[in-house]
């Protein structure tokens, strides 16, 4: 993503750079934590986020040629992020020739309701049309099923099952598929 864009009057949307980092890595933290930290044990939690959402893992990512990332912003201030990876993330055969993944869809927990994911899942979309991808995948817990209606109204469908660690704590995931010439809002 080059340059700001901004959405429905009121969401931004531009390409984070390292100034970002500090940033991305906090509000990381805090959407996972807001919504899953009741599930883990202390010390699974805090190595999970540190592993994942440390200021060098995130710097890490958004240097990384595959994947492009868009940050919205509310009144200037970071209101949610995602990234698309643009290659396939998952184990999982499918009939996709070129899928690629959506990772780490989050809100600020204070932006949700304001269109912040709407604005995020287009974007992505577009992103992996953009790409040629024919297929975009993500994971999402098997019990969150605000997020599963949510990606459901773009057209994605349970392609499998599959397991998500967080330390020695294993979720039950779904794999979520859209094939991209599918994808409705």
């Amino acid at each position: 993503m080059s340059g700001t864009k901004t959405v429905n009057g009121k969401v931004t949307l531009r390409a984070p750079g390292p100034a970002d980092v500090p940033a991305l890595a906090r509000l990381g933290r805090e959407s996972f934590s807001a919504s899953f930290a009741h599930l883990y044990s202390p010390a699974n939690l805090a190595g999970f986020l540190d592993e994942v959402h440390d200021e060098a893992a995130v710097a890490r990512r958004i240097a990384d040629p595959e994947r492009v990332y868009a940050l919205a912003e509310i009144d200037g201030q970071l209101a949610g992020y995602c990234q698309v990876v643009l290659r396939d993330s998952f184990d999982h055969a499918g009939t996709a020739r070129r899928p690629v993944t959506l990772s780490q869809l989050y809100c600020a927990p204070g932006a949700t309701g304001n269109g912040v994911g709407a604005v995020l899942m287009d974007w992505a979309m577009a992103e992996a049309r953009a790409h040629g991808a024919d297929e975009i995948r993500l994971s999402v817990w098997s019990e969150n099923f605000g997020a599963q209606r949510f990606y459901a109204r773009y057209g994605f469908t349970k392609v499998a099952d599959i397991d998500f660690w967080v330390g020695d704590h294993r979720d039950d995931e779904f794999l979520l598929a859209c094939p991209i010439g599918e994808a409705s809002a």
